[in-house]
């Protein structure tokens, strides 16, 4: 064929076609600045409504079920049973300031802090573990300055995709070399699972692994070199589990609960007969009988447990199809993005929200053994619920630079879903 198809590849800034003449001197000031403008106009464009609206959803069901689940609790140890409530609440409030303003930058900007951010999550990681974390639940996660407590962890999670994103993008001719596309991931992401299981967090130190192999796989790294890594690090898993007392006893219990039914799987066994108690239509809000004092953590971990037992089956159904919902606008975003890093850091985001709910609930139904880690948007924790708010922000100004579903993907998805085809 003579004819070429035309290209759906981005032109770098500064690149220009041999074909398309260069401004001539006396217009090439006013040319620059219409470009500039040209450009600017791209990336502010209205904002993903649908992902707005089912955020703004999750934050006022997981507020309502927060004070559904922790009023009695917050009532007996704080003197208020709108301790929780109103904590929370104004939680939300930060973090929809936050997402706020996060959708109204430029996300490329968030490349010129890349290095900046993730030195200072490392800094942060450090202070826990040199002692100056505040304990809770076993561990020591949380920094407090004042009023202010943060769970670098939480911070971590969205740090890892923004560096991944912008190292897999810049490295995208090499990506499926071992010294350039594979190893210096992979050593990046060690070194922040090192540093989070010293805390200890076994669950965000999975988290961070889990994205970083889904990224790499999106950005084209051989699979090979993934694969390797996973049989690798099974052993190290293996010894992390069954090496660590209290990671054993989780073992245990996850494996048969109701032979520990009163000690180590008390906290299981009670959130499943949570989801039991709750049936097709649940109790009723406020009739949970598993938040009186029988189920622990029931606001924070374990509050899908109080959800099923309180709307049932029908609840339960709702609330997962409100965060495939969440997801679907993620990955649309995604592959809509105008550039590799708005892709890669989409996806990120998207696979973040995925994990952790799949893991939450696969602990709360006993299907995965006990993980510290949240329920997006609807679990109790001041961390988690701002940084993940500031993250859909960070999804809603990709959306703002989105092209138009008709238009071609970006490079790197075009790319990749090129080699599926051919393997398929």
């Amino acid at each position: 064929m003579s004819a070429t198809a035309p290209s759906n590849r981005r032109i770098p800034s500064g690149e220009r076609p041999s074909s398309e003449p260069g401004p001539v001197e006396a217009s090439g000031p006013v040319e620059s600045k219409d470009a500039r403008a040209a450009d600017r106009a791209l990336y502010r464009g209205p904002i993903d409504v649908p992902l707005l609206a089912v955020t703004l959803l999750l934050v006022s069901f997981g507020i309502v079920m927060v004070y559904s689940a922790s009023a009695v609790f917050a009532a007996r140890s704080h003197g208020s049973a709108q301790y929780y409530l109103l904590r929370q609440a104004s939680f939300a409030i930060v973090g929809i300031t936050g997402m706020t303003v996060a959708s109204r930058i430029d996300y490329r900007f968030l490349r010129k802090l890349t290095y900046p951010m993730l030195g200072g999550t490392v800094f942060l990681l450090m202070l826990v573990i040199a002692g100056f974390g505040r304990a809770g639940g076993g561990a020591a996660r949380w920094l407090k300055v004042g009023p202010v407590t943060l769970q670098p962890a939480e911070l971590a999670k969205v740090v890892i995709i923004l560096w991944l994103a912008h190292s897999l993008s810049k490295k995208q001719e090499k990506i499926k070399t071992f010294s350039v596309g594979f190893l210096p991931h992979l050593l990046m992401t060690g070194f922040l699972m090192i540093l989070c299981l010293k805390q200890p967090d076994f669950g965000s130190s999975m988290v961070l692994l889990l994205l970083t192999f889904g990224l790499m796989f999106v950005a084209g790294a051989k699979s090979g070199y993934i694969l390797g890594a996973i049989v690798a690090a099974l052993p190290v898993a293996y010894h992390l589990v069954m090496g660590t007392a209290y990671r054993r006893r989780r073992w245990e219990a996850f494996v048969d609960p109701w032979a520990h039914r009163h000690d180590i799987s008390y906290q299981l066994v009670e959130s499943l007969l949570g989801f039991g108690a709750g049936g097709t239509t649940g109790l009723g809000l406020g009739d949970s009988r598993q938040k009186l004092f029988f189920l622990p953590e029931a606001h924070t971990d374990f509050i899908s447990a109080i959800v099923g037992e309180e709307l049932g089956f029908v609840g339960m159904i709702a609330l997962l199809f409100g965060y495939s919902f969440l997801l679907y606008r993620g990955i649309s975003i995604a592959l809509r993005a105008r550039d590799d890093y708005g892709t890669y850091v989409a996806f990120g985001i998207s696979m973040l929200f995925a994990l952790q709910v799949l893991i939450n609930l696969g602990v709360a139904m006993g299907l995965l053994p006990t993980k510290g880690l949240t329920l997006p948007m609807v679990s109790y924790g001041g961390s988690s619920l701002v940084i993940n708010l500031c993250a859909v922000g960070i999804l809603l100004s990709i959306s703002r630079a989105c092209v138009r579903p008709e238009t071609a993907r970006a490079p790197a998805v075009n790319k990749k879903l090129g080699e599926l085809e051919v393997a398929s």
